[in-house]
């Protein structure tokens, strides 16, 4: 099995937008154990848990390794192998093969900071053995692929926002709750590659 279907391709930082008005360039990394379809049943995705801390508004929440780009970063390609790497002790640019990206993803809700997130989706060339390596992340855990296709897996979760309570289509894992920008990035990869994981 090659590359899956319908991921985007990445030339390098040519392709990289532009930062929103007053906003910032993050990169995220979907690694995968298994390429979709080739052992549905062993395939997995990395997820980690943020830590908690005041004033952050993704704080304690499920997600996929990496941050905002450094100023040295080259590309938001090196953002993402940079980020994961710190957070996860994964070397990307020597385990993982990179498979290409997902469409740009902005958040929905107001109360953010004006962000633009490119999703790079790798698989790994060698085992590695992720590590909850810095302050920011709390825990680091390889969630079944499959559950992306799941309907047992579907939940919902509820947030309080200027005084109304909104519902967000989310993602359970293992008792953990994936929505937002994370879960976004989930459910697109899983519309390119479902009939992959169903087979």
């Amino acid at each position: 099995m090659g590359t899956p279907p319908d991921l985007l391709p990445y030339d390098g930082p040519a392709q990289d937008p532009a930062p929103p008005e007053g906003g910032f360039l993050a990169a995220v990394s979907l690694i995968l154990t298994e390429l979709p379809g080739r052992d549905p049943a062993a395939a997995r995705f990395l997820l980690i848990r943020r830590a908690r801390y005041e004033g952050d508004p993704w704080s304690g929440q499920m997600a996929l390794p990496g941050g905002r780009r450094d100023p040295l970063d080259p590309s938001l390609l090196a953002t993402a192998i940079r980020e994961t790497r710190e957070e996860t002790l994964v070397d990307l640019a020597g385990a993982g093969r990179l498979l290409g990206r997902l469409p740009t993803v902005t958040p929905r809700t107001p109360h953010l900071p004006p962000l633009s997130v490119v999703p790079f989706v790798f698989v790994l060339s060698s085992p590695v053995t992720p590590t909850a390596a810095s302050r920011e992340v709390a825990e680091v855990l390889w969630a079944p692929l499959s559950l992306l296709v799941q309907e047992a897996a579907r939940t919902t979760h509820h947030l309080a926002m200027g005084g109304a309570r909104l519902a967000f289509p989310a993602l359970d894992v293992e008792g953990r709750t994936v929505w937002g920008l994370t879960h976004r990035i989930l459910e697109d990869f899983r519309i390119r590659v479902g009939p992959l994981l169903e087979g």
